[in-house]
């Protein structure tokens, strides 16, 4: 039973993260920041959630199947590529991040937003075959900055107003560490 309530809570927080993903979408952050690719990363804002409530595990099988399900309904293999490079290499260093007791959530999540773009970054360079693409990097790293404090500042309204009565038992022990 305890195996089914951890699928059932990484699919719930899957779906959520997609929804958001998707309603990022209708957001016009281009018509203020005039930059192609800037999104807030909404999406990034349930891994961070769910790695401040559960082990980085949880964290990685929300992660996977987001990225998964969103190349499936929308951006393609490409966008996988970008999503997986930047999502995997954001959630390791988050990881880390949050052990170190001089970093906020807000400091972990612009830590976090960094290396995403620094992983999506690395990964059009490969594909594209260009180095030239890293000229990109100070902008989307200045960017970062802002939507990860945003992120950051997201998620520690929720995790002070989330409820985890409902959470299984060994889930709480992991939300409490």
């Amino acid at each position: 039973m305890k195996r089914v309530k951890e699928i059932a809570y990484c699919g719930i927080l899957v779906v959520l993260a997609l929804a958001l993903s998707f309603m990022e979408q209708f957001i016009p952050l281009q018509a203020f920041i005039p930059l192609p690719g800037i999104k807030l990363g909404l999406a990034n804002l349930v891994t961070l959630v769910a790695l401040y409530l559960f082990k980085p595990k949880y964290a990685f099988a929300i992660l996977i199947p987001r990225c998964l399900l969103g190349a499936v309904f929308g951006s393609g293999i490409t966008g996988l590529l970008f999503s997986l490079s930047g999502g995997l290499l954001s959630l390791c260093v988050m990881a880390l991040a949050k052990k170190a007791p001089l970093l906020s959530i807000c400091g972990v999540s612009v830590l976090g937003a960094a290396v995403h773009n620094i992983g999506q970054i690395f990964a059009a360079m490969v594909l594209m075959h260009s180095i030239y693409i890293g000229a990109y990097l100070p902008y989307l790293l200045g960017i970062s900055v802002l939507t990860g404090l945003l992120t950051g500042v997201l998620c520690g309204g929720i995790l002070k107003v989330l409820p985890t009565a409902t959470l299984p038992a060994h889930m709480k022990k992991e939300a409490a560490q």
